[in-house]
């Protein structure tokens, strides 16, 4: 049997090899890990030109039509998650391209979410670095949650178990999205509302969409500046779902109290973005589903994948 080459893309923990068991594919298939992004799709090519199969990490590597055109002995791609909006599909297709998913076990963006909001309110990591730099005693003076409002934009799976966790932190909760009813609302007991009503009355908007060509810049200028003065915003979900021009303006002239940004429309986020320079912005670097707990999910099931393709079985969770 022909030999294939497997390409384990943007493994920033470099845990890929270490939490499954790829020996199990060594008389079929050679492993090679990229630990750092493509600085283009050019150089994404030229590394990538001689692999059969390719191992995906979420959006961190696109592959648009005219990379699958310049990929030529690509024959399996595996993403992480059950959907990759940055995948063209129609490509991967005409192409001859299988393509395959993951699936989590639970969702642990929600809890990053809420330590978002708790960063934002409490000054946590702030605080914590003050004392490990032996600077004055506190500084900061937090926001108490418990009473607060919190907006939900997108109610589904994971913005329903946010809502959950703020209800047990005594916040009210109302959601808004735009195939939301009251119906819905109700029987997940929160509040609805308009997109106006969300962003007027939130004391924190925190974003639960899938990212699609009718979630892509839902959040604009407009909404932003409907937010109170005290309000932040969270986005745990995906960057281009928020203008980000229209949030730095927002943030460099205070017209918001802050953002906790997880996602962001290019990733990694360059060292010279102006998001680093502000402080009323926290920071982190893509962090929601990136989990030991997750990645071995992901990677275990990325091995069964390509046992099941190399052995000429259907893929056990097939995209395209």
């Amino acid at each position: 049997m022909t030999r294939l080459r497997c390409a384990i893309l943007d493994d920033y923990f470099t845990l890929a090899l270490d939490v499954a068991d790829w020996q199990k594919l060594s008389d079929r298939v050679d492993v090679t890990v990229f630990s750092h992004p493509f600085a283009s799709e050019q150089a994404a090519a030229s590394a990538l030109a001689d692999f059969e199969i390719i191992c995906a990490m979420r959006e961190r590597t696109a592959f648009p039509k005219s990379l699958f055109a310049s990929l030529p002995k690509l024959k399996l791609l595996l993403t992480s998650g059950m959907r990759n909006a940055s995948i063209d599909m129609e490509a991967a297709k005409a192409q001859g391209v299988a393509i395959g998913g993951t699936q989590y076990s639970r969702d642990p963006t929600a809890p990053l979410t809420m330590g978002l909001i708790l960063e934002l309110t409490r000054g946590i990591g702030r605080e914590n670095a003050r004392m490990h730099a032996g600077e004055a005693w506190q500084t900061f003076a937090g926001v108490e949650i418990e009473g607060l409002t919190l907006g939900v934009v997108g109610l589904g799976k994971l913005g329903s178990k946010m809502a959950g966790i703020a209800k047990a932190f005594g916040m009210n909760v109302i959601a808004w999205s735009p195939n939301l009813t009251p119906e819905k609302c109700a029987a997940a007991g929160v509040g609805y509302a308009t997109k106006e009503e969300l962003f007027a009355k939130a004391d924190i908007v925190t974003i639960h969409l899938v990212l699609s060509d009718r979630s892509r810049g839902l959040v604009g200028a407009a909404d932003l500046a409907r937010m109170k003065p005290t309000a932040f915003l969270v986005n745990t979900a995906r960057g281009p779902i928020v203008d980000e021009q229209a949030l730095l303006e927002a943030l460099q002239q205070r017209k918001i109290a802050g953002a906790g940004i997880d996602v962001f429309s290019v990733e990694p986020l360059p060292v010279d973005h102006p998001f680093r320079k502000l402080d009323n912005l926290v920071l982190t670097p893509h962090l929601g589903y990136a989990t030991e707990d997750g990645l071995r999910i992901h990677y275990g099931q990325m091995v069964e994948a390509i046992d099941a393709f190399t052995g000429d079985r259907e893929l056990p969770r097939k995209l395209a």
